[in-house]
């Protein structure tokens, strides 16, 4: 693999829209450069990235779409064992210490575990997590499967067969050599576990936060909503007032995909690992984040995407807007940023990454490599990944 790194560069515009709200309802932003600038959280863009369907969807490849929940083991698993004709009682004593040994669990933690419990009126509250973890399909239905066939008959109790069966090595690697088990999701953006039983999995793809390239743009959008009925009565009024932000801007997004780390991640398959790369480019150009649909519409393509790939440690254009550009005539002015800090960049370093472009803002940045189509572009991307395939 010639290339370790793949870089994208997009710079997208949005008209009143809310794209990425804080905690009391206004538009998240970021200060940089001496002014605050609108901003799109990277959990935000990642989650619309996997939720996405359509041509681009990730959710129908490899093994699927993980599962993302605190309710995995009181709710997913429980579930499927009563399909089995398993009662409560029985699905409870073995899902307590099999989430134990799984997860991994202080003594402390298990005792409060256990006080919550008995103070929940149903059974299978205790076994919620206190975080989202991130299990694949082959992971659950593995579980399932464990779970019935360790409550099959009561000559023991459910505990100690489950700490008899992770006791065996080679059972207990089971679970750990599910490969592909975690599922797409958490082999693209990562999974983090405490616990020895689960395969860890280091993100591949890194997603920084967008802003806007210039100084925020936000106003109070004052609205109301009429009573139909007392309106129909002769009533004047409304039935609703309230206020919300609106807020315009171009955005800079940057992501970066560890091309060894997806191939690894995806079990060495590289011909799946140049698909998701395809998809995930087309996803990130064309795929918006989906707050107020219905009052804003914001859906916009990016307008400008520039693609590296190269082995040295990647870095982001966005110090090419530490400076913010002016509000008039921003996506030229931006993309003329662009190619000034590439210039700037390639005259210190040196030119090393590989580059292609497509974009419909005129003029280019310089410094940018061929001009491309959106589709040329994600399939040059993903060459690297399928050289030895």
């Amino acid at each position: 693999m010639k290339a370790r790194f793949l870089q994208l560069h997009t710079l997208t515009g949005y008209s009143a829209t809310l794209l990425n709200r804080d905690d009391i309802g206004r538009a998240k932003r970021l200060p940089f450069g001496g002014h605050d600038r609108i901003r799109v959280s990277s959990q935000c863009l990642k989650r619309h990235w996997r939720e996405a369907t359509g041509e681009w969807s990730l959710q129908d490849l490899g093994s699927g779409k993980s599962t993302r929940s605190r309710r995995v083991f009181s709710d997913v698993i429980p579930a499927r064992l009563r399909k089995r004709g398993l009662s409560e009682d029985r699905i409870v004593n073995v899902l307590m210490p099999i989430r134990a040994a799984v997860l991994g669990e202080s003594i402390k933690a298990k005792q409060a575990r256990k006080e919550k419990a008995a103070e929940d009126a149903n059974p299978f509250d205790g076994l919620h997590t206190e975080q989202v973890i991130v299990l694949g399909e082959p992971e659950i239905a593995f579980l399932t499967d464990l779970a019935a066939e360790l409550v099959q008959d009561d000559s023991e109790g459910a505990a100690k067969k489950v700490e008899t069966y992770f006791k065996d090595k080679a059972k207990k690697a089971n679970l750990k050599t599910l490969g592909m088990g975690s599922g797409l999701d958490a082999a693209i953006f990562g999974r983090m576990v405490t616990s020895d039983l689960l395969a860890r999995a280091d993100a591949a793809v890194h997603v920084a936060h967008s802003f806007t390239v210039h100084a925020e743009e936000a106003e109070p959008d004052y609205f109301s909503a009429l009573d139909d009925w007392v309106a129909a009565e002769g009533e004047l009024g409304s039935g609703h007032i309230n206020t919300s932000e609106l807020t315009s801007g171009l955005f800079y997004t940057y992501v970066v995909v560890d091309l060894c780390q997806l191939v690894g991640n995806l079990s060495g398959d590289r011909v799946l690992s140049g698909e998701v790369l395809r998809r995930l480019i087309h996803l990130i150009a064309t795929v918006s984040p989906g707050a107020k649909l219905g009052a804003t519409a914001p859906y916009a393509c990016a307008e400008l995407m520039l693609a590296e790939t190269g082995t040295r440690q990647p870095r982001t254009l966005a110090n090419a807007f530490m400076k913010p550009v002016s509000k008039q005539g921003a996506k030229e002015k931006a993309a003329a940023a662009i190619g000034e800090y590439l210039g700037r960049y390639d005259a210190m370093y040196g030119p090393h990454e590989g580059r292609r472009l497509a974009t419909m803002i005129e003029p280019p940045p310089d410094h940018a490599g061929e001009r491309v189509t959106m589709e040329v572009l994600s399939q040059w991307a993903s060459e690297p990944v399928l050289e030895a395939s």
